[in-house]
């Protein structure tokens, strides 16, 4: 076994680990409305969404192969690794994505931790700008594209991050507001039962687009590590094992289901009516249909939150709680920032010792802040029991480690 291959098997195992807390850091986004209405109980929501996912995975790996071209230029246009990460080996190449991928599992870790949506993918692309510009320099990392069309950084990631929980609020503001006009005067136990299955439906179509997006990016990412260690060459085309593994890693992750996120998704925004449930649910499964067919780096989780917001504005007396929104887009906002110093910090590690002695020392590090996170987690435990729980007004105002509780 060379340090090449025992390498290549750290970087399979991290990114499964990604594929894994990308699953529960964002079952949120498809059923936290659906549980927090009571449409499902909170452990067959996450089962269901853990299924349509899996099935989502295998539906389409159409830019898998070219998932990270949106972001860094360590790949070229037909999904091969650029020579010049090569010539060791690949050690190179597999080094920062090894750092890239701890950059975006722990930052998904510390999130999930306070209980705040964000952004997988953009925590994975963090990592990734990180690790490529300490490993390559700015240069390596794809800001604009050519200038030829909205390509790069800004128009595939950061752009649709500003626009699309705002796209998604409004739509889900007049929807709600739409339904709420037309149910006025009948009564409720005939509209909610309704409503509570059209939540169920659109939960579903949104899990099921969560598995056929986010799935690829680990497959492709994996597929390159393959291909820059030699152990495969078809651009064109994502090995069996590698399809089913990412398959069960998200699937899994979602069945864990993350209940702190749900939690806040749920409960802490608004709080939410079944018709606003099904109308936030419709406008998020339109948007992420709309940008996938355009070919955006969408994030689910801006979606998503946007629509909850946006169901409250569109309900007459709704509650709105402001300060929990503008955690979490601090919370967006840094995302992106955070993950790359940690991807490059890795990096950096992973090159002062070298070859498989960093990516070891990396490894461990990866191993210990999962352990300190999991740890602390179990001080205030969130779970199915209590993922229903009132929110307390008073939880607006306490500190970001007390908020999940």
């Amino acid at each position: 076994m060379t340090q090449t291959s025992v390498i290549l098997a750290l970087v399979i195992v991290t990114a499964l680990a990604f594929d894994f807390t990308n699953g529960f850091h964002d079952t949120a986004n498809a059923m936290a409305t659906t549980i927090a209405t009571n449409a499902l109980r909170p452990k067959t929501a996450v089962a269901l969404s853990g299924v349509l996912n899996l099935v989502g995975a295998f539906l389409s790996v159409q830019v898998a192969l070219t998932v990270t071209n949106a972001v860094v230029k360590i790949q070229n246009k037909d999904g091969s690794p650029q020579a010049g990460l090569t010539s060791d080996g690949g050690k190179a190449l597999l080094l920062i994505v090894l750092a890239g991928l701890v950059g975006g599992i722990v930052w998904n870790l510390l999130t999930w931790l306070l209980g705040l949506p964000s952004s997988s993918s953009h925590a994975l692309f963090g990592g990734l700008i990180g690790a490529s510009i300490a490993g390559l320099g700015w240069a390596g990392v794809n800001w604009n594209g050519d200038g030829s069309k909205l390509d790069g950084v800004v128009g595939k990631v950061l752009l649709p991050a500003v626009l699309s929980p705002v796209i998604a609020g409004v739509i889900a503001a007049v929807g709600t507001w739409i339904v709420f006009k037309v149910t006025t005067g009948l009564a409720a136990r005939y509209t909610d039962r309704g409503f509570k299955w059209g939540q169920i439906g659109s939960a579903s179509l949104v899990s099921l687009a969560h598995g056929t997006n986010d799935a690829q990016k680990t497959m492709g990412v994996i597929t390159l590590a393959l291909i820059a260690s030699g152990d495969w060459s078809d651009t064109k085309s994502i090995p069996l094992w590698v399809k089913v593994a990412c398959a069960l890693a998200i699937a899994l992750g979602t069945y864990f289901g993350g209940w702190r996120i749900i939690r806040t998704l749920g409960k802490g925004l608004v709080d939410i009516k079944p018709a606003q449930g099904m109308a936030a649910q419709m406008a998020s499964a339109a948007v992420i249909l709309s940008s996938s067919h355009l070919g955006f780096a969408l994030s689910t989780t801006h979606v998503a939150t946007g629509s909850v917001v946006g169901s409250g504005l569109g309900r007459p007396g709704a509650l709105v709680r402001w300060r929990v929104a503008g955690r979490m887009v601090a919370a967006w906002l840094i995302t992106l920032p955070a993950a790359a110093v940690v991807g490059a910090v890795m990096w950096w590690l992973a090159h002062l010792l070298g070859g498989l002695a960093g990516a070891l020392i990396v490894f461990a590090v990866l191993i210990v802040t999962a352990v300190a996170v999991w740890l602390r987690a179990r001080k205030t435990p969130v779970g199915r029991h209590n993922v229903n729980d009132e929110w307390e007004a008073a939880a607006d105002d306490r500190g970001p480690l007390e908020l999940v509780g």
